[in-house]
């Protein structure tokens, strides 16, 4: 998609200046990649494992968008698009319904490795855009955003977003007789991931009715997570999610 045709995400679109980072930058990079990677390599959903060889992402070198766009065009559609920082609601749909996901460039410093309370290329690129490249979940994603893009009502919208909250960011699913993290909020966070498989987190099985009546929350680790058995529960979900709106039941 020709990114003239968007309106509400259009003021926040930028170019990644590749050149401009630093040694040091890389550094926290591959820092930041060497904290979460053995436990992801562990606990990680094969689809994730399987989307970080594809899209290319290197253990000590910071993602180059413009590669990764490269590489999951052909395969999904999807491109990660940067952006100047936060985006509102409105842009934000409008860009997933596109299958531009907003991804930022700037990246926290070594003083904020454990947490920064806003999205950086990290939790943006290593988090997220490894499960981009899966078909069933880009589908998902990008459906998402075009019933989110047409919705005003700010309850639907927070139960919505407790859809998204529960599946694109802490998203788990049983592989193999095993819970496995596909969100990024457990792939991206050395903390989360522990809370998760070290027994911290109740895990219920996914039911769109229990998701959308569980508060989220932002500001400590989770309580409560839901795990799948296949991608193709959280397309019907969102299938399910777009009945419910148009008959004001959800």
């Amino acid at each position: 998609m020709a990114t003239a045709t968007l309106t509400a995400a259009a003021p926040y679109l930028i170019q990644q200046n590749y050149a401009a980072y630093t040694d040091e930058q890389h550094a926290v990079w591959a820092e930041l990649v060497g904290r979460v990677l053995p436990n992801v390599q562990k606990h990680a959903a094969r689809e994730y494992l399987e989307g970080f060889e594809i899209i290319g992402l290197q253990p000590d070198r910071l993602p180059n968008l413009a590669e990764i766009t490269k590489r999951l065009g052909p395969r999904t559609g999807w491109s990660s698009t940067p952006v100047s920082g936060f985006l509102p609601a409105p842009a934000f749909f409008e860009m997933l319904a596109n299958r531009l996901f907003p991804t930022t460039t700037w990246l926290r410093s070594r003083e904020s490795l454990e947490y920064t309370p806003e999205p950086d290329i990290f939790h943006d690129v290593f988090g997220h855009v490894p499960m981009h490249a899966h078909r069933v979940f880009g589908d998902f994603l990008e459906h998402y955003g075009r019933v989110c893009a047409g919705v005003s009502d700010e309850q639907i919208l927070e139960k919505l977003g407790r859809l998204f909250w529960y599946t694109v960011e802490f998203g788990l699913i049983r592989q193999d007789g095993e819970i496995k993290a596909y969100g990024s909020g457990v792939i991206s966070s050395a903390g989360e991931c522990q809370n998760v498989f070290k027994g911290g987190c109740a895990i219920h099985d996914f039911s769109l009715e229990e998701v959308i009546r569980t508060p989220v929350k932002v500001d400590e680790l989770q309580k409560v997570l839901f795990a799948v058995n296949s991608f193709d529960q959280i397309y019907e979900a969102m299938h399910e999610a777009e009945q419910r709106v148009g008959r004001g039941t959800l």
